[in-house]
């Protein structure tokens, strides 16, 4: 069986439990929030409420609300294979255009797999099961991979910084998260 079909169901039944507590009350006070009925507190706005995304990897070592200390409704996580910032670019544009992000921070982490092969390996295995006809999609495949950490968040961030498509009053930061002690680094 798979997790969604065995363990999804029960574990959502639990969130839905405690959605209502999940009150978006920061602008009132906890007596306040107290008196605000079910419905009320279980309304989060759409835009994130600090303005901040984060663009991070998708490893299931780094959890970047706990480790950034932002919470539901405070920031867009986007995350994806190394945390790479051209990648996450759509997502971006999107909440910077639409939502209002105003804020940009780029978390990569140690012991990444993307520090650990080339593109070019990615692609064998994958023409290994594929039909011969695929092999040119399997070629414009770009993993995104990098062999120095603190180099692709330095690269990240100059990147986002120097795109046309990114607000230019941007605030853009990297950091490395050591996932030996979860540690956040400021890099740039």
């Amino acid at each position: 069986m798979s997790y969604a079909a065995e363990s999804l169901p029960a574990a959502n039944k639990a969130y839905q439990a405690n959605f209502g507590s999940k009150a978006s009350c920061e602008p009132f006070s906890r007596l306040k929030c107290i008196e605000l009925t079910q419905d009320q507190q279980g309304s989060l706005p759409l835009p994130p409420g600090k303005k901040v995304a984060i663009v991070g990897c998708m490893d299931a070592r780094l959890d970047t609300s706990a480790a950034t200390g932002l919470h539901e409704g405070d920031s867009h996580h986007i995350r994806n294979a190394g945390g790479r910032a051209a990648e996450a670019l759509r997502s971006l544009v999107i909440s910077q255009e639409l939502l209002g992000t105003r804020e940009i921070i780029v978390i990569h982490h140690t012991d990444c797999g993307m520090l650990t092969f080339k593109s070019e390996r990615l692609h064998d295995l994958i023409k290994k099961r594929v039909d011969p006809a695929h092999y040119p999609a399997i070629e414009q495949l770009a993993a995104l991979e990098f062999g120095d950490l603190d180099k692709s968040i330095t690269d990240d961030v100059a990147f986002l910084k120097a795109h046309p498509l990114i607000l230019k009053e941007t605030v853009v930061s990297g950091y490395k998260y050591h996932v030996e002690t979860g540690e956040l680094e400021k890099v740039v």
